[in-house]
């Protein structure tokens, strides 16, 4: 049996209106090449223009995942300390539920529907995957695979990004990332490629990460979204 096509999907984070430009600018990109970007959308963000954006390129086909609600806020009394962005991660379900409840609020009061969840950091504790599933999201994407909470499949893909401050030098990333792309693409399966917007300011990783997607594309991969993994939207429910 040959090897499958693999699908790419590119997320973005990090959008915010002096970021806004930036993310304009990578869409559009995408856009040239035929591949949708899936936004990684924290429920506080609120009216505004970044939520405008959010919304328009929804209704292009772009996909949107709920990135958290408010990941400025470091979850307390926790023994492993992960940061301000590590909202979810080591979260006991019933913590999970209340925060995903003020998300659903949120949410309701913009309007934005979303394809499922990305937990910032991409780390998701068992009982925000256990709260995911009683509030009726259907998918939740972590560091190294994509959930489907409602069969309960799994498909098992790490996510390609820069990452935060590293020993190694833009250099370095910058061809790691696009050779993490090829070598993922001409396996099949899935691609998965992360940005932050902050890294599309600097003017070598934003070229590198066109790289790993143009990289993809040219080893048969074909872009898609998150949305599109999972059969039926999210409805958010408590």
């Amino acid at each position: 049996m040959g090897i499958v096509d693999a699908r790419l999907l590119v997320s973005l984070s990090g959008v915010t209106t002096r970021t806004l430009h930036r993310c304009a600018d990578l869409a559009a990109e995408l856009d040239r090449r035929k591949v949708p970007l899936s936004v990684l959308y924290a429920a506080r963000t609120g009216e505004g223009p970044v939520t405008e954006w959010v919304r328009t390129r929804r209704t292009r086909g772009d996909s949107v995942l709920l990135h958290g609600y408010d990941h400025q806020i470091t979850p307390t009394h926790r023994a492993v300390y992960l940061g301000k962005r590590a909202e979810f991660a080591a979260l006991p379900a019933h913590e999970a539920r209340l925060r995903l409840i003020a998300a659903k609020a949120a949410l309701d009061t913009t309007g934005m529907a979303v394809d499922g969840f990305a937990p910032p950091r991409w780390i998701a504790s068992e009982g925000t995957v256990q709260a995911l599933r009683e509030h009726g999201f259907t998918l939740c994407a972590d560091l190294v695979s994509v959930r489907d909470l409602v069969s309960g499949r799994v498909q098992r893909a790490r996510v390609q990004e820069f990452g935060g401050p590293s020993h190694r030098t833009e250099t370095v990333r910058c061809f790691a990332l696009v050779l993490a792309a090829a070598r993922a693409a001409r396996r099949g399966g899935l691609v998965r490629l992360g940005i932050d917007a902050a890294d599309l300011a600097r003017p070598g990783l934003r070229q590198a990460f066109l790289d790993a997607v143009d990289v993809s594309l040219e080893n048969r991969a074909f872009g898609t979204t998150y949305g599109s993994l999972s059969r039926t939207r999210v409805k958010l429910t408590g």
